[in-house]
């Protein structure tokens, strides 16, 4: 009868909205959290290059133009960053500094690389994500931008399991301001 077919469909409601409301990794409430982080470290990169003198247009300023693809900051002109050298894989780590010029690393271990470009990614950058979701969506400003950089705030697989996009994408985690002095 109906009276039993709502009650059903009420308790039903009411356990899949505890069972959405408890997910926190897949719900709703969990996807806008990681969102709302994401825009504000977006808005920490456009301060720090803002703070560094170094002129850029956000991604909004070039959805206006009409661009379709967008990176989160286009930089008016290209800039040259010293990072370290891809290494081939090998069963023991080196250390995870990307400071160049303290006293254990060595100038050879560092490389130029210009960069047009810079996206934004609020999470740790493993195999996984950066291979399948994220180097395809960086791809395509390679192909309108130029080459460009991807910063994993909070850092990343070894470079040396990431790809580059035939060297084309610099990968870099942790603080904005220690890549570029």
């Amino acid at each position: 009868n109906d009276a039993t077919n709502l009650i059903l469909l009420s308790r039903l409601s009411l356990e899949v909205r505890e069972a959405v409301d408890s997910d926190p990794i897949y719900g709703p409430r969990s996807d806008k959290e990681r969102h709302n982080i994401g825009i504000e470290y977006e808005l920490l990169l456009e301060y720090t290059l803002n703070n560094m003198g170094i002129p850029f247009e956000t991604e909004e300023q070039l959805r206006k133009r009409g661009t379709a693809k967008t990176p989160d900051v286009l930089l008016s002109c290209p800039v040259g960053l010293k990072v370290r050298k891809k290494k081939p894989p090998h069963p023991i780590q080196q250390s995870p500094s990307h400071i160049p010029g303290n006293n254990f690393e060595k100038e050879d271990e560092y490389e130029w690389k210009i960069i047009c470009w810079i996206d934004s990614k609020a999470l740790f950058g493993d195999v996984d994500t950066h291979t399948n979701s994220v180097l395809p969506q960086v791809e395509t400003y390679v192909h309108r931008f130029g080459p460009g950089l991807v910063l994993y705030w909070f850092g990343h697989a070894p470079l040396s399991r990431l790809g580059d996009s035939h060297g084309d994408v610099v990968v870099v985690g942790g603080d904005l301001s220690r890549i570029f002095f």
